[in-house]
């Protein structure tokens, strides 16, 4: 367990279960979490990494499940979870598979939760772990299933509810753009790797740039920020005006409601 030194008694609970297996580490990640994710795996030593955040809780079948998928051929598999927030329960599954290669990953988006991954050691090692660059803070995670699927990783999916996320509000639209920076960051490293000279990957950049701004206008809106939302709706719109999607959300918008 890796411990930005927080001011609860994160310390006194670990050394309360008294288990030699547990390790705590006390590791300063000045802001940057894919630091405190690298210094917890260099310190594992098991043939699979799985990530746990503070608040986020596994559900007591979760590493069996994840295990038995892997078995039957898969490098890194991810399971659905149940949000939760002041205004917010539901289930979410993530994938499906066709989703998660790195071509659909990169233009299509992210479709995979940290917090619901179990993934081979030796493919996190061969990707030298997360990114530690700044710009990269929120999106590291999306960035290294890009590089996992890069280098042939085969991606699974369990369609069953074996943890919980917890979403918080406060700093919402700091959150929310700060997120999609990140995100833009992300996919220009990639798109900086590939060939865009052909007229198709052109236009499904553009299409994921448009992607971008409409997420980021929908974190807003989920937020309840419908005036900010405005400008990154136009900007989608503006960018990529072929998906339906991207005139219903704004006509909820103006209703000060959101898509569900």
């Amino acid at each position: 367990m890796v411990n930005n030194y927080s001011e609860d008694n994160t310390i006194g609970v670990v050394e309360g279960f008294a288990d030699r297996r547990i390790r705590l580490e006390n590791f300063r990640n000045h802001g940057v979490i894919a630091a405190s994710r690298n210094r917890g795996i260099a310190l594992g030593r098991g043939s699979y990494i799985a990530f746990l955040d503070s608040d986020d809780q596994w559900y007591p079948a979760k590493l069996e499940h994840c295990l038995a998928k892997l078995d039957q051929g898969f490098d890194l598999v991810c399971h659905g979870e149940r949000w939760l927030g002041e205004s917010c329960d539901r289930e979410v599954f993530y994938g499906p598979e066709a989703r998660a290669s790195y071509q659909s990953l990169l233009f299509d988006g992210n479709c995979i939760s940290t917090s619901a991954v179990v993934v081979r050691r030796q493919h996190i090692e061969a990707v030298f772990g997360f990114d530690e660059d700044l710009e990269a803070i929120t999106a590291e995670d999306y960035d290294l299933w890009l590089r996992l699927a890069r280098i042939g990783a085969r991606i699974g999916f369990l369609e069953e509810i074996l943890g919980e996320y917890r979403i918080h509000g406060g700093n919402q639209s700091k959150a929310v753009l700060r997120n999609m920076d990140a995100v833009t960051f992300v996919v220009r490293k990639h798109l900086a790797t590939i060939n865009l000279n052909t007229f198709a990957h052109r236009l499904r950049s553009r299409r994921r740039e448009a992607i971008i701004y409409y997420s980021g206008a929908r974190g807003l809106q989920d937020n309840g920020e419908h005036w900010e939302a405005w400008p990154y709706f136009f900007r989608a719109l503006t960018t990529w005006p072929f998906l339906a999607k991207f005139y219903v959300a704004p006509l909820l918008n103006a209703l000060h409601r959101r898509l569900v």
